[in-house]
């Protein structure tokens, strides 16, 4: 996959995770007008989440317990309002896309190592197919396949075979099924397909 592909998609996340940020900013605003109570949690919530930051930078010997639990009855308050007034606990988060890597492609494991999420990699995987023309495979397969459309008579002189076009093409979809099913056995014979441009 080249990397113009990879940048490209890249951009779009950059784009959708602006996107789903900026639609949380609108909601907290309407929000907050509608019920100041909120916005004074949030600002207390994180006012104590910049002093539990200094506390672990300086290496503070004070108790964090009567801030933990401060922090604890503000949520609890925060998550009440959200219910009465109807509304889901995520109701103050970004809807992002995809909750794993919140719209940014990649996600951070217990190692700390840095891996492209699963939608990243479905999304190259669609944009491959796309490329190599197998976009449709949930319409063009064997199963759709429809032997019905070639003659069943033999006739040598206009085909050059002694069997008709219907037997002759299951024979190939039965190479081709065979091929598929043995794809990874190094023994198994490649296919050739061969014709004038644009036949099919």
């Amino acid at each position: 996959m080249s990397n113009e592909v990879l940048n490209s998609l890249l951009k779009e996340y950059e784009q959708k995770k602006l996107q789903a940020e900026l639609d949380l900013e609108k909601r907290k605003e309407e929000l907050y007008e509608k019920i100041p109570k909120l916005q004074e949690i949030e600002n207390k919530l994180n006012s104590f989440a910049i002093s539990t930051a200094k506390n672990i930078l300086l290496n503070s010997n004070s108790s964090m317990e009567p801030l933990e639990k401060q922090i604890e009855k503000l949520k609890t308050e925060k998550a009440r309002i959200l219910k009465e007034a109807n509304l889901p606990d995520n109701y103050l988060q970004p809807n992002y896309e995809c909750s794993i890597c919140k719209d940014t492609g990649y996600v951070t494991k217990n190692n700390y190592k840095t891996e492209m999420c699963n939608c990243l990699k479905q999304k190259l995987l669609d944009a491959s197919f796309n490329k190599s023309n197998m976009a449709n495979l949930n319409k063009e397969n064997f199963n759709n396949f429809r032997e019905n459309l070639f003659s069943d008579e033999i006739d040598v002189s206009k085909y050059h075979f002694n069997i008709s076009p219907r037997q002759n093409i299951k024979n190939i979809k039965e190479k081709c099924i065979q091929f598929v099913e043995n794809f990874e056995n190094p023994e198994y014979k490649n296919l050739l397909f061969t014709g004038n441009t644009g036949l099919r």
